[in-house]
C-alpha cells in the first residue's frame, strides 16, 4: 500500500504494563520482517517497534531506493504482526515524499490506544554534512512532522509538520529517535508522550569550525500531555566542549518515575562509546548533563532500553557489543536503574546494527534489529526471547 503525495511531502490520507496478547503463545523463535532488494528497494534501515493495545506488532523501518545511503530517496514503512512477530503483513509505505527522504521513525502508543509515529524530513539532495554546515534551505533541511493511526497501524493520517515547536533556531542537523518512545505510567506527567531526538547546533559567531564537527552534536527530548497533538522541546544537552557528543537517544520510564536516557556517544574524548543520564520531571529537564557509561561496551552505533513491567523488573539494552565493529547483538541488564550493566544473553555472532526493543506480553520480549551473514544491512530480523533467559 503506497501513499499519496501531499505538498511533496509525506502521504496517507511505556512504560506501562504491556497488553495481554496472543503474542504471548507463539512458538517461533525469528521472522525476517525486510529483505534487502525486496519490494522496489535496495534495502530497508532504521528500525523501531511498538506493541498496539491489542498486541500487534508496527514494525517500522526506512525503504531506501538507489543504495543504502543515508540520503537521496527514501520512505518510511510498516510492516504489522498479529501473531507475536511470527509472520508479517504486507509492506505499507507511511510516509513517501518522493525522491526525498522520510525517515528516523519514532512511534509510541497513547493512553487511547492511538499509534502516534514522529519521523524526519529532507531534500533528497541534502546530505548530513551540507546540513550540519548550514548549506541547505530551511525547506529542504530537517523538518518534523506527526502523524497517526486509530486501528493499530492499518491506516494513517496525513503526516502535520510540527518544525516550528520541535527544533530550535540554532539547530542544523535533526533526528527523531530512531527508536520507540514511551508513555509514562506514573507520577505528575502521567499518560505524558516522551520521544528522544537529537540534533546538531550551528557554531558560534566567529568561529573557523563549519558546524560539521562531532562537538555540535547534542540530545534533546519532545513531549506531549495531549495525546500527540501539540509538542513542546524538553531536556537539551548540546554543550560542545567535545567529552561528549550526545547524538542518537533512547528512553525508558523506571519503576521509581524518573526517565533513564542512554545515548550512542558519537567520538567524543569521554571514555567508551555510550552516555547515560536522567530525568525527575517526565522528561522536561535533566538531573545533570550526560556522563560517561563504561560498562556498555561496543561500537559507535544507535542503541535501545526497555524497562521490563513488574516489581523489581530489570532494565534492558539492545546492541552490537564487539567493541571495534557493528556485530554480536547483545543484551545487556541493570539492576541498578542504569547505573551499571553486565552482558545477559548474546543474541547472535553476526554483523548487526540498529535495534530496538518491545515487551511481549508477561513472559518475553522481541528484538527488531539490522543484521546479515556478510554484512550489517541485508535484512531487518525480529528475535523473541523468553524473559526467564535473560539472566
Amino acid at each position: 500500500m503506497r501513499l499519496a503525495l501531499l505538498g511533496g511531502v509525506a502521504l496517507l490520507a511505556t512504560a506501562c504494563a504491556p497488553p495481554a496478547t496472543p503474542a504471548e503463545r507463539p512458538t517461533c523463535a525469528e521472522s525476517v520482517p525486510y529483505t534487502a532488494g525486496t519490494e522496489g528497494y535496495s534495502g530497508f534501515r532504521i528500525p523501531a517497534v511498538v506493541a498496539t493495545r491489542s498486541g500487534a506488532l508496527l514494525a517500522f523501518a526506512e525503504g531506501r531506493v538507489g543504495g543504502l545511503g543515508d540520503a537521496g530517496n527514501i520512505d518510511l514503512v510498516l510492516r504489522r504482526s498479529t501473531d507475536g512477530g511470527c509472520t508479517w503483513g504486507p509492506l505499507t509505505v507511511v510516509a513517501d515524499s518522493g525522491a526525498n527522504t522520510s525517515g528516523n521513525p519514532a512511534p509510541v502508543v497513547t493512553a487511547s490506544g492511538r499509534v502516534v509515529l514522529l519521523s524526519t524530513y529532507n531534500g533528497g539532495t541534502a546530505t548530513e554534512a551540507t546540513i550540519m554546515r548550514g548549506e541547505v534551505p530551511a525547506d529542504q533541511s530537517r523538518r518534523v512532522f506527526v502523524q497517526s493511526s486509530d486501528d493499530e497501524g492499518t491506516t494513517w493520517s496525513a503526516p502535520r509538520e510540527i518544525t516550528a515547536s520541535a527544533k530550535a533556531e540554532n539547530w542544523r542537523w535533526y533526528a527523531t529517535g530512531p527508536v520507540h518512545g514511551v508513555r509514562l505510567a506514573r507520577g505528575p506527567h502521567r499518560d505524558r508522550l516522551v520521544i528522544p531526538a537529537n540534533h546538531s547546533i550551528a557554531p558560534p559567531a566567529g568561529s573557523a569550525d563549519t558546524g560539521v564537527e562531532a562537538k555540535y552534536y547534542g540530545g534533546h527530548t519532545l513531549y506531549s500531555d495531549d495525546g500527540g497533538q501539540t509538542w513542546r522541546i524538553g531536556a537539551v544537552d548540546d554543550n560542545p566542549n567535545g567529552y561528549l557528543n550526545v547524538n542518537e537517544t533512547t528512553v525508558a520510564e523506571l519503576p521509581d518515575g524518573r526517565l533513564y536516557l542512554n545515548t550512542r556517544e558519537h567520538n567524543g574524548t569521554g571514555p567508551g562509546t555510550r552516555a547515560d543520564a536522567y530525568s525527575r520531571d517526565g522528561g522536561a529537564t535533566l538531573e545533570a548533563p550526560y556522563r560517561p557509561q563504561a560498562t556498555l561496551a561496543g561500537p559507535v552505533v544507535q542503541g535501545s532500553v526497555l524497562q521490563l513491567a513488574g516489581p523489581g523488573a530489570a532494565l534492558l539494552f539492545a546492541g552490537p557489543a564487539d567493541p571495534a565493529a557493528r556485530a554480536a547483538l547483545t543484551l545487556r541488564v541493570s539492576t541498578d536503574q542504569g547505573a551499571t550493566w553486565r552482558p545477559a544473553l548474546a543474541l547472535s555472532g553476526l554483523p548487526a546494527g540498529y535495534s530496538d526493543l518491545v515487551q511481549l506480553g508477561h513472559t518475553s520480549i522481541g528484538v527488531l534489529y539490522e543484521t546479515g551473514d556478510w554484512g550489517t544491512y541485508e535484512r531487518i530480523a525480529f528475535r523473541r526471547i523468553a524473559i526467564q533467559d535473560i539472566r
